[in-house]
């Protein structure tokens, strides 16, 4: 195991151009894929290397503030951080000035998250594993030496979270099968919005051929008639066997998404995704009581583990899709896996990392936390610019063998 010092950090502004229609949503019409890039440099051939997830416009404001907010790391030892890393990222996330920019959510939480991962990255490289080995193999107290409670103390404590790692610590041998096995995914990619019906037709023929069986259409049209066309077309060439997922991507009132989301029932989606504002928490409280039993999915603009816990506590949310390149990095996401996991409500990430770093959290999330395996999403677009992309054969994750995060980018 290798000490390794932060001797300066690097902020890359990296941006990835898309093919026509690719990515775009009812919102997001013309995304370009972007990484807020901090590199963690030690001096020696480890780096640490965090990614925060944008669609381009404001990338170069992100990458400011991981230059502004970073420079407590340099000169710290990676082990020694690490064991402290709760109270460093407690000193980031509520910097004096930076804090009201927030707090914690926007451009700077963004920023923190870049940050935190870089740290996790460099940490499993000093140690030579894979992310997902360095967290099933850290003692519940160094996990929760990573974690931020303040403002969940009330919902999650610091004893209850130390209870839930300890207890599921003597079944984690148990669980250790799904690194043999693989992590299912779903393909995101077959439906965006500005597809075709055949385009739909010839992607969703594509990725059942990949082994998949669970796909996603993105709906919120600015005619309900064509959601609801294009999901029965979906429903009818996948057939009632396949998982079909709706994600409206914030586009509705709460009256509209009432009434389409009631239409949209009778092709039995497994979730609604983000069916309105992200932060009007009472507003998707009512959607989730109107349509039930039918599910919403939430996470993808949930800026921070507050919000996540109004959610839950209004049991609003079927499924959390948490996001450590949108949330205050790994810390932030293993603390909202830890409020889901108390309430029994499934963790199935959005990936904004195109799953590089998530397919190592799930892994967690289930050997460490007795998580449900679901699936993980599966958004194949940037493949060829990381060094160690994702492998999904048969529609499976396979587990990652590489030391780190998985990642390092090829830039």
């Amino acid at each position: 195991m290798a000490s390794l010092t932060i001797k300066r950090v690097e902020a890359y502004d990296v941006r990835y151009p898309l093919e026509a229609g690719e990515g775009a949503d009812s919102i997001h019409s013309n995304p370009e894929y972007s990484y807020a890039v901090t590199k963690l440099v030690s001096g020696q051939s480890q780096e640490g290397i965090g990614l925060a997830f944008t669609l381009g416009g404001g990338n170069d404001l992100v990458c400011k503030a991981i230059t502004a907010l970073s420079s407590v790391l340099v000169g710290r030892e990676i082990e020694s951080l690490m064991a402290e890393f709760g109270d460093v990222y407690s000193q980031i996330l509520d910097h004096p000035q930076y804090r009201w920019l927030g707090p914690h959510k926007g451009i700077v939480h963004l920023a923190l998250s870049s940050i935190v991962n870089a740290c996790f990255d460099l940490w499993a490289k000093s140690r030579g594993v894979p992310l997902w080995k360095l967290l099933i193999d850290l003692s519940p107290q160094d996990i929760l030496h990573t974690l931020h409670l303040r403002y969940v103390e009330d919902f999650l404590t610091h004893d209850e979270a130390l209870e839930m790692l300890t207890t599921a610590k003597q079944t984690q041998s148990n669980r250790l099968p799904i690194l043999d096995t693989g992590y299912p995914g779903y393909d995101t990619s077959i439906g965006w919005f500005q597809y075709s019906d055949d385009t739909i037709k010839q992607n969703i023929a594509t990725s059942l051929d990949l082994g998949f069986s669970a796909v996603k259409l993105k709906v919120g049209s600015a005619e309900a008639e064509r959601d609801i066309r294009r999901a029965m077309l979906v429903r009818e060439t996948v057939g009632d066997d396949v998982r079909v997922m709706l994600d409206a991507n914030q586009q509705w009132t709460l009256p509209q998404a009432i009434r389409i989301c009631l239409e949209l029932g009778q092709m039995n989606p497994y979730w609604i995704e983000e069916p309105t504002h992200p932060d009007d928490i009472l507003a998707h409280q009512t959607l989730a009581r109107a349509i039930a039993p039918m599910k919403l999915a939430l996470g993808e603009h949930v800026p921070n583990q507050v919000i996540f816990k109004n959610y839950i506590q209004a049991n609003t949310a079927g499924y959390i899709q948490a996001d450590c390149v949108r949330l205050g990095g790994i810390s932030e996401f293993i603390t909202v896996s830890l409020m889901a996991k108390k309430y029994n409500i499934p963790v199935v990430p959005h990936v904004g990392d195109m799953g590089q770093i998530h397919q190592h959290l799930v892994l967690f999330n289930h050997i460490a936390l007795k998580h449900k395996v679901i699936f993980l999403e599966y958004i194949p677009h940037l493949r060829q610019h990381f060094k160690h992309p994702a492998i999904v054969k048969d529609g499976v994750y396979h587990t990652p063998q590489v030391a780190g995060s998985s990642s390092d980018l090829i830039f």
